[in-house]
């Protein structure tokens, strides 16, 4: 997994990469390929700003939130992505599961 993190107006502290790093690895468990994320993180006057992309599974998931705290602003963009991700895996499983139904159907007909 290759994430970048890019910091506007703000300084990214270790403390602060390694928390965004976490955060973004847990998409892993709904994605099994290889994750290119890039991560931004910005402060305009008193508003924290966190902006996520991730290409994977030939798909993108994007998400920005704006919040007074950054960790906080990377805890709602994740919950954001996440449920993104989740979706994705779903719609991928349900697609699965109608291609078999529909070759068992056909092979008793």
């Amino acid at each position: 997994m290759q994430i970048t993190i890019t910091g506007h107006n703000i300084e990214v502290t270790p403390a602060l990469k390694e928390y965004t790093e976490e955060k973004v690895g847990k998409v892993r468990k709904y994605l099994n390929t290889t994750l290119n994320a890039h991560v931004i993180l910005k402060v305009e006057k008193l508003t924290h700003i966190a902006e996520v992309t991730i290409h994977a599974n030939g798909v993108d998931l994007h998400g920005v939130e704006k919040d007074e705290n950054m960790y906080a602003a990377i805890d709602g963009v994740m919950d954001k992505v996440d449920r993104q991700a989740k979706k994705f895996k779903g719609k991928k499983q349900d697609r699965k599961k109608e291609g078999s139904a529909e070759r068992i159907g056909m092979g008793e007909a």
